[in-house]
């Protein structure tokens, strides 16, 4: 898992824990059996690698004036 996520430094991915917790950032590094993303909000979140169940390359649904997304 950590050399899939270290090819998605600075890339956006969608990550899920399990049971409905997904976390959507910017990876920044993968560590020490732990990853680094930058949310939305600017916040630092840090997840254990061995907790991961799945990911996906988030993709960026801007606003669009006048649709339903």
């Amino acid at each position: 898992m950590e050399e899939i996520l270290k090819g998605l430094i600075g890339k956006k991915i969608d990550v899920n824990c399990g049971s409905n917790v997904v976390y959507r950032g910017e990876v920044v590094s993968v560590t020490a059996g732990v990853l680094l993303l930058n949310n939305e909000e600017g916040h630092d979140v840090y997840i254990s690698t061995d907790k991961i169940a799945a990911l996906t390359e988030g993709k960026d649904f801007g606003s669009r004036p006048g649709f339903i997304v």
